[in-house]
């Protein structure tokens, strides 16, 4: 089966299937000592199955001219004329964009990332103030399968994709990480101190998350 990712998983008890919703990857997890052969024998059953999965996927979101992005709470268009220049300007709700339309789509892609940063460490450091503790540095990655990371040595970092989301998510998932600062785990306190930092009930961004997170990989994708 082509585009199938196969892992061996010492705790798995029989072969399971999925499908990525960030990639539209398929994986398929065999226990440690299983036969190969049979294994994908089972998963070539299932290419119906595979196809639905695939189907209800998020749809692509290229950035294109035209393409609609939902920045910071803000609705802006990607728009693009013949141009000598390179850089990428927000203009009301534009995205400005000239230079060589192939590199439109990369260059759109650093520009975010850029408003990304700049945007999290801003409200970084305004929970890190609430909370009176430090934050060393913020960074952005972006990582298929966690918003956030808080690391011992004050380093927190962030998916850039959070600039794609709606604040009251990319608020949550600030004070979830700025809580870290003050408990490395996931107990009482820590729950009740990242409530207490957003001055709301985090469920609703997790539940964001949960169901639309996936969508947030696609954009930049054009299949």
């Amino acid at each position: 089966m082509g585009g199938l990712e196969i892992v061996r998983h010492p705790r798995a008890r029989r072969s399971r299937l999925s499908i990525d919703p960030a990639t539209g990857r398929a994986r398929l997890v065999v226990p440690t000592r299983a036969a190969l052969k049979p294994a994908l024998a089972w998963a070539a059953g299932k290419a119906e199955w595979l196809a639905a999965q695939r189907a209800a996927l998020p749809q692509p979101r290229p950035f294109v001219p035209g393409a609609v992005l939902p920045v910071a709470d803000e609705s802006l268009t990607i728009t693009w004329r013949e141009g000598p220049h390179r850089a990428v300007q927000c203009e009301g709700d534009r995205i400005d964009c000239e230079g060589p339309v192939e590199t439109l789509p990369r260059r759109v892609e650093a520009w975010l990332k850029l408003c990304a940063l700049d945007l999290l460490t801003h409200e970084t450091a305004a929970f890190a103030a609430t909370a009176g503790v430090a934050v060393a540095k913020v960074a952005i990655g972006d990582a298929k399968g966690r918003w956030g990371s808080c690391a011992s040595t004050g380093v927190i970092r962030y998916s850039w994709r959070l600039i794609l989301a709606p604040g009251f998510v990319r608020r949550a998932t600030i004070a979830h990480e700025v809580a870290h600062r003050v408990h490395m785990n996931h107990g009482a306190a820590f729950h009740a101190l990242v409530a207490q930092l957003l001055g709301a009930d985090p469920a609703p961004a997790r539940a964001w998350l949960r169901t639309h997170g996936a969508a947030l990989h696609w954009f930049g994708r054009s299949s």
